[in-house]
């Protein structure tokens, strides 16, 4: 039976439909939908820059539209998620713990996430840490004093969070709830009580399959190329895992438009893959991604896939940024059209459109500016900055009824 013929954009729709992102939600969202949205993409990655939202709250804004972020709150401390090591840190169902416990058990090719030599000479001071904590209780790093003066970032931790950090890795303490975004950690018998490595931790082999099968459901689409990404899986080919897992019916093998290599689509997506098929398969939603969306967090796969060469430049030193400190991708109808550097100032009650960028190739039209207008106001009253401050627009965009400064 010969395999389906996608095309490059029919791809990219089953990616999105994968991940919840192909059309706007029908319904407000309540707080099951938070969880349903992680489990969907299986990891939730955390970063702490505030320019904006959060990471965390803002990926899942841009599937459920406005809600509560207090409910991610509570699922991490009521137990349905934990924090670890995964993509790069995430938030992750609570059933997935078994895969992640291996690292726990031997971090040693975490590279720098385990500090192995601050162990070795730290060991004693480590140890009392963690008596502490199984006496007194949960712990912050802000309950422990600096002892020379206000650090210069993570590079200058105190001890202390050093110390909290290499017992996080070594899955010994694990991260209870946060308050204020600030991690609690508690003894990880306490925050998961009932496990036994001996009883419940599947073996290595094991856990990767499930790993990458968790990938493949989340990605929609995938090659071999990008599955080690996900999880941070160790490179290799696994052409062969994937052509086992279409044997299997686990996945669809399909042709893309303009692909050499196997190409193979979730099993769960094809209803939607008949669609696509069919002409049927359209996105319909306009969105503001994190930099650490998993729809672009790898930047091979978003330019392979979307076409999107991107970068995150908070970490490029001012004079080199092409773009800005923070920037955004433009989600729209299926296509990343743009790029938005933007900052909510909170106390003020705006939301500052430094400048908005546009890829090559995409026309400024009436409907893109009607989706950009309409999504950028719902993003943010949601930020609690209904006051939109304009700065720098494509000219052809700016002249356009719907994202005129006297309109909006």
């Amino acid at each position: 039976m010969p395999h389906p013929h996608l095309s490059i954009q029919d791809a990219r729709h089953l990616h999105l439909a994968a991940q919840g992102l192909l059309r706007a939600p029908r319904r407000k969202a309540g707080k099951a939908d938070v969880l349903a949205a992680i489990q969907r993409m299986a990891l939730l990655q955390i970063d702490t820059i505030s320019v904006v939202a959060r990471s965390p709250y803002l990926v899942l804004y841009s599937r459920l539209g406005s809600y509560d972020p207090a409910w991610l709150d509570a699922w991490l401390a009521e137990g349905a998620l934990f924090e670890y090591w995964a993509h790069e840190a995430c938030f992750v169902p609570a059933d997935d713990y078994r895969l992640l416990r291996h690292r726990m058990l031997d971090p040693s090719a975490m590279g720098w996430k385990y500090p192995e030599r601050w162990l070795g000479q730290h060991r004693q001071e480590i140890e009392a840490l963690l008596d502490y904590v199984r006496e007194h209780g949960p712990v912050r790093s802000a309950d422990f004093a600096r002892q020379h003066g206000k650090g210069n970032g993570w590079w200058d931790w105190k001890p202390e969070k050093r110390h909290l950090e290499v017992l996080f890795t070594l899955g010994r303490l694990m991260v209870k709830e946060r308050r204020n975004f600030q991690r609690v950690y508690d003894l990880a018998e306490r925050v998961r009580p009932g496990w036994d490595d001996a009883r419940d931790l599947p073996d290595t082999d094991d856990a990767r399959r499930i790993m990458v099968r968790n990938s493949c459901r989340a990605l929609g689409v995938v090659k071999a190329g990008w599955i080690a990404d996900y999880y941070r899986l160790k490179r290799g080919r696994y052409d062969a895992l994937l052509h086992e897992m279409a044997d299997l019916g686990e996945l669809i093998p399909v042709r893309i438009e303009g692909w050499k290599h196997d190409a193979f689509v979730h099993a769960d997506l094809q209803n939607e893959l008949v669609q696509a098929q069919a002409g049927k398969l359209t996105a319909g939603t306009t969105a503001i991604l994190s930099p650490f969306d998993p729809v672009v967090w790898d930047r091979k796969r978003a330019l392979e896939l979307f076409g999107f060469d991107y970068r995150i430049e908070c970490y490029t030193p001012a004079p080199k940024r092409q773009y800005g400190y923070f920037v955004l991708p433009i989600l729209q109808r299926g296509k990343l059209v743009g790029r938005l550097d933007a900052k909510a100032h909170r106390q003020q009650g705006q939301f500052e459109i430094k400048a908005l960028y546009l890829e090559p190739g995409v026309r400024p039209s009436a409907r893109l500016a009607n989706d950009l207008a309409t999504t950028l106001v719902k993003l943010a009253a949601w930020h609690g900055t209904p006051m939109l401050q304009w700065g720098k627009l494509p000219p052809a965009l700016a002249e356009l009824p719907a994202l005129s400064r006297e309109t909006v």
